[in-house]
């Protein structure tokens, strides 16, 4: 059957409209702009009052508002519902598309939105986002501009829709996963020391521009030799990984933990002076030697460490001489007490 007019004018907007979007799939992996890029194309191809995408949480239980567009949309974005609540819950529960012309007689229709945003649901389209067969998101339209339902044609394009910003969420995940392997200690899951030298590049030419100093702390766990040659070395790598899990635990803005390589670990306190180092250094020396270590193998083990602060600008003038002078400062606690800290 031949196209009407107005069809076929859909037709040719809805396939420009896609070409874009694959277009911008192959040209970045920023997920921020291309769901920037759906927003724009759902407004423009469907037009309606409010419209939002909802991301699945990690737990799998609850969707949050990332984008919400239209009356009221800032009142809700960022709430989490759970799934199955409301239609947009059902639809990431049943992975089902639904399209409502009247949703306040639907049994699924949630209200607490509306009263939220003080906006009034008439019709809905809601499709789901899946990535490998698994629903991790919804697209969830309300209310035509028209003031008319919308139809199956738009219930169809909002799919097509989805399938860009579920490939584009697939795209992300496997680049920030990516990312993560180039930069990551696969043992500990601290940076490594690879990234170690990036972030000091960032971090001291941020300290050069703004007068701020940048403190780094470089610590060995003392006579590890022992551990390997007593328990062996899995068990050995065991009590590494739970030191990395230490200093992820002490992770935060001000806080960059990373594994050096061995057992050497090293801190970067971005925006901290050397006394600051100091005293942080003091309380990690601390919580090492209070943390028992190899429970679960029944070992009850206790360890320690011998640690070196060093500062830009007051002891480096760079990232190597920074590193140097924290490095012989942790030697020189080796070569002494052991379980102590010493400044550069």
């Amino acid at each position: 059957m031949p196209y009407s007019s107005s069809e076929f004018e859909r037709l040719k907007k809805e396939h420009q409209i896609f070409s874009d979007l694959a277009r911008t799939l192959t040209s970045t992996l920023d997920l921020s702009e291309v769901l920037r890029i759906i927003m724009e194309k759902v407004q423009t191809l469907l037009r309606p009052q409010n419209w939002s995408l909802l991301l699945m949480e990690e737990d799998g239980r609850h969707l949050r508002f990332e984008i919400a567009v239209g009356q009221g949309a800032e009142t809700i974005k960022g709430h989490r519902l759970q799934v199955g609540e409301g239609i947009a819950g059902w639809v990431a529960e049943n992975g089902e598309s639904v399209l409502i012309e009247n949703a306040g007689s639907d049994r699924r229709f949630c209200g607490r939105f509306d009263e939220l945003s003080r906006f009034t649901t008439r019709s809905v389209i809601c499709v789901p986002m899946r990535m490998g067969g698994r629903v991790v998101g919804v697209i969830e339209l309300v209310n035509r501009m028209e003031e008319t339902p919308f139809t199956d044609l738009d219930m169809r394009a909002l799919e097509t829709l989805a399938e860009y910003g579920a490939i584009a969420i697939q795209n992300a995940a496997l680049f920030d996963r990516v990312q993560r392997l180039v930069i990551t200690d696969d043992h500990t899951s601290l940076y490594n020391s690879r990234h170690l030298y990036d972030i000091l590049d960032r971090e001291i030419s941020i300290a050069r521009l703004q007068g701020h100093e940048v403190s780094m702390i470089f610590f060995d766990l003392d006579r590890f030799k022992l551990v390997n040659d007593s328990h062996g070395h899995l068990r050995g790598s065991k009590v590494l990984r739970e030191i990395g899990h230490l200093l992820r635990q002490q992770e935060k803005p001000g806080v960059i933990p990373f594994r050096y390589g061995g057992d050497e670990f090293i801190v970067v306190l971005p925006g901290s002076s050397k006394d600051d180092g100091v005293a942080f250094a003091g309380r990690l020396r601390e919580l090492i030697k209070q943390t028992t270590f190899l429970v679960e193998e029944g070992l009850n083990l206790r360890v320690t460490a011998s640690f070196g602060v060093a500062s830009y600008p007051g002891d480096a003038h760079d990232k190597v001489e920074l590193l140097r002078f924290a490095d012989t400062a942790m030697y020189r606690v080796k070569e002494s007490t052991r379980d102590a800290v010493a400044a550069a």
